[in-house]
């Protein structure tokens, strides 16, 4: 399995908080070096939701720019209050950015927008929050 493509399950992974957990559809676009930022590559892809799909919190190593396509989302990052986004609008997440998630906002249509990473080449592009874990307690 390519590196991208796993890349685009664990973002797709990422859905389902209150909503069965359906893989997001991804498709590759491109994966080039930025010239002007040796060291980074620019990585684009399309992603999209289902109906009533949304994301599990998680953040990105990456730079990621998104412009939606079609479809309405919410999406929240950070403290942020979310804001919803339809075709035509975009946001910006920073790498680091804790991505509260996103939400199709459609309980019939899909939601698709492209996302446009800079990254290390190593960057992993979505990283899910880790579960707490318990306190353990110690016993006598």
């Amino acid at each position: 399995m390519s590196r991208l493509l796993r890349h685009a399950l664990v973002l797709g992974l990422a859905a389902g908080t209150a909503l069965p957990a359906l893989a997001a559809d991804e498709h590759p676009i491109l994966t080039a070096p930025l010239t002007q930022a040796p060291g980074k590559k620019l990585i684009a892809l399309t992603v999209t939701f289902a109906p009533g799909q949304q994301s599990k919190p998680h953040h990105h190593e990456a730079d990621a720019f998104v412009y939606m396509l079609s479809g309405h989302v919410r999406s929240q990052v950070d403290n942020e209050p979310a804001r919803e986004y339809g075709p035509g609008e975009s946001w910006f997440e920073p790498a680091g950015a804790h991505h509260v998630g996103t939400a199709n906002l459609s309980g019939t249509e899909p939601a698709t927008f492209l996302v446009v990473f800079v990254a290390r080449p190593d960057a992993r592009l979505t990283v899910p929050d880790q579960p707490a874990t318990p306190a353990r307690t110690q016993s006598r």
